[in-house]
C-alpha cells in the first residue's frame, strides 16, 4: 500500500514534498489545479510535477507565467529551478530557457515560456508538451491557457512508457486587477457547480506547508494589507471580492422586459478598435419610462477589428431600428471629427446620430448613473451580458475594464439631456411634397441638423442599395456582420 500511494520521484526532486503536494504529484489525471491561500507550495508543487518524468526519452515539459519577469523573480520558477539542477547532469540552455536531461536516449526537457500578449500562445503552436503547468494562472487569459491543451500530445512509444498527460495550474484568488481576467479558473476548478468534469481541485493553505514561518507570515507580512487581500491569501477565500467605490451590484434589479409604451430609447458607443486585446467596443441601449426608472436593455461587447467595429455598429443600428438615436464618443482632435464624419456619412446613413465630445472625466460622467442605481431606478434586462456587466460595474474605477460603464453612462446622460443638446431625428417626407436641401424639409428620406435648439436644415438621404444575394454586402464583404 505505501508504495502505491507514493508519487513517482526523479533525481532531481531534491525536497520532501507536503501531504497536500504529494496528492497532487499522485494525480494521473489530465486536469488539475493546486491552490488557494498563499505560500502554499504552489510553486514547489508545479516544478516537482514537471520533474516527474524528465528521466524518459523524449519527455517534454513547460512551466508557464504571464510574463518573463515573474518568471525569474527571486524565489520564482526559473531561480528555484536554477537551485535545484545546478550541480545535476541536467544541462540549461539559456538562450531557450530550457533544462535538458540525459535520458540514455533522446533528451527529455523543461522549458520556461510566459503568456503576456494576446498572441503569445501561437509561439508553441509546433510545440509538442507531455507535462503543462501554468502558475498564477488568474493572471493569464482563459483562452491562451485553454488552447495550450491543443500542445499536449505524445507519441505511442511514450504512451507504452506510462508518461501521462498532464494540465496543471496553480494560483491565488484573483487580485482586484485579475478579476475580469482569472474568473474562469474559479468556474473551471474551485466551484464545485461549474468544475469541468473530469477536472480535480486540490485546495492548500499556509497551514499545509511546514517548510514556512507560518506565525510570521500570518501576524507580520498580512497584517499590512486590507482584509479582503488578507482573505484571499490567508484563506484561499474564492468568494470574497474587491470592489470599486462607485457602484454595488445588488443595486440593479434584474428583469425580463422593459415597457415599451411612451418610453425613449438611446444607444450610446463606446469605441475600441484593437482586435483580441485591450479594451472592448461597448454599445449600450438603455431606455426611460416617464416616471424616470431607467432599463438598459443590451450590452453589446466586443475586441474587434476597425473594419468589424463598423459592421458591428451598423447591424445593432439595424436591429434597433431608426427611431433610436445613436451616441459615439468622440475622440479628441481631428482623427474623433474624422471617425464620427467616416460614421455618419458612409456607416449609418439615414440614422440620427451623433458624436460626443466629452469634456469630463469618465468618474464624473459615471457619477449621475451611479446616483440612479444606486436608488433603486436603473434596471437590466435579463440576458447573456448581464454577468459580465455586473462584474465589471462592481469594481468600477479601479477595475482593469470601464468600456461598458462609459457606454453606460454615455447613454444616461443623453437620455436625461446632460451634454446631449437637441438629439438629431428623421423625417420622412411625402413624394409629392418639393423642397430645396436646405431650410425646407427636402423629399425622400432626410435628416434634421441640429445645434444645440436651432435646427440648421436638412440632409438628404440617398439610401444604399441593397446586396445581391452572395455578393459583397454594403461593408465589401460576404457573409453575416459580425466578427
Amino acid at each position: 500500500m505505501g508504495k502505491l500511494l507514493r508519487p513517482r520521484f526523479t533525481k532531481y526532486m531534491p525536497l520532501v514534498p507536503t501531504p497536500k503536494q504529494q496528492a497532487f504529484l499522485l494525480l494521473e489525471c489530465k486536469d488539475a489545479f493546486y491552490g488557494g491561500a498563499a505560500r502554499g507550495g504552489k510553486s514547489v508543487a508545479l516544478l516537482m510535477a514537471a520533474l516527474q518524468y524528465v528521466d524518459m526519452p523524449g519527455y517534454n515539459a513547460i512551466l508557464i507565467r504571464d510574463s518573463y519577469t515573474n518568471l525569474s523573480k527571486p524565489g520564482a520558477l526559473m531561480p528555484m529551478a536554477d537551485e535545484w539542477l545546478s550541480g545535476t547532469d541536467a544541462h540549461w540552455h539559456g538562450e531557450l530557457k530550457q533544462w535538458e536531461f540525459p535520458t540514455g536516449g533522446k533528451p527529455a526537457t523543461l522549458s520556461f515560456g510566459y503568456l503576456d500578449g494576446p498572441r503569445d500562445h501561437y509561439h508553441h503552436k509546433s510545440s509538442d508538451y507531455q507535462f503543462e503547468g501554468i502558475d498564477e494562472a488568474v493572471s493569464i487569459r482563459e483562452e491562451q491557457a485553454l488552447y495550450m491543451f491543443t500542445r499536449l500530445t505524445r507519441t505511442k512509444e511514450q504512451e507504452q512508457m506510462g508518461i501521462p498527460l498532464r494540465f496543471r495550474c496553480a494560483s491565488n484568488p484573483p487580485a482586484r486587477l485579475e478579476v475580469a481576467r482569472g474568473a474562469w479558473v474559479k468556474t473551471r476548478y474551485v466551484d464545485s457547480e461549474t468544475r469541468r468534469k473530469g477536472a480535480i481541485f486540490i485546495p492548500a493553505r499556509l497551514q499545509d506547508n511546514p517548510h514556512e514561518d507560518q506565525y510570521h507570515y500570518e501576524h507580520e507580512s498580512l497584517s499590512e494589507v486590507d482584509p479582503i487581500t488578507r482573505a484571499q491569501l490567508l484563506e484561499g477565500d474564492w468568494n470574497v471580492k474587491a470592489t470599486g467605490h462607485m457602484f454595488k451590484r445588488h443595486w440593479f434589479e434584474v428583469v425580463d422586459a422593459a415597457p415599451m409604451n411612451n418610453v425613449k430609447t438611446v444607444r450610446y458607443w463606446d469605441m475600441a478598435s484593437t482586435k483580441d486585446a485591450g479594451a472592448y467596443t461597448c454599445g449600450c441601449k438603455i431606455t426611460v419610462t416617464p416616471d424616470g426608472l431607467f432599463f438598459i436593455e443590451s450590452m453589446i461587447r466586443e475586441q474587434l477589428s476597425p473594419r468589424h467595429c463598423e459592421a458591428l455598429v451598423r447591424q445593432t443600428a439595424d436591429m434597433d431600428g431608426r427611431d433610436v438615436p445613436i451616441w459615439m464618443e468622440q475622440e479628441p482632435g481631428s482623427s474623433g471629427v474624422a471617425i464620427i464624419d467616416h460614421y455618419r456619412r458612409n456607416i449609418l446613413r439615414g440614422f440620427a446620430f451623433r458624436g460626443d465630445k466629452v469634456d469630463k472625466a469618465k468618474t464624473q460622467r459615471a457619477g449621475p448613473f451611479a446616483s440612479q442605481a444606486e436608488g433603486g431606478n436603473v434596471f437590466l434586462v435579463n440576458g447573456a451580458w448581464v454577468p459580465n456587466f455586473l462584474d465589471e460595474i462592481e469594481l468600477y474605477p479601479d477595475g482593469p475594464f470601464l468600456d461598458q460603464v462609459d457606454s453606460g453612462s454615455g447613454a444616461f446622460n443623453k437620455l436625461v439631456g446632460i451634454g446631449a443638446g437637441v438629439t438629431p431625428r428623421i423625417s420622412l417626407v411625402g413624394s409629392s411634397q418639393k423642397a430645396p436641401l436646405v431650410g425646407e424639409t427636402p423629399e425622400g428620406e432626410c435628416i434634421e441638423v441640429w445645434e444645440g435648439d436651432k435646427l440648421l436644415g436638412y440632409e438628404k438621404i440617398t439610401p444604399a442599395p441593397a446586396p445581391v444575394s452572395g455578393e459583397p454586402n454594403w461593408l465589401g464583404f460576404s457573409g453575416e456582420l459580425g466578427q
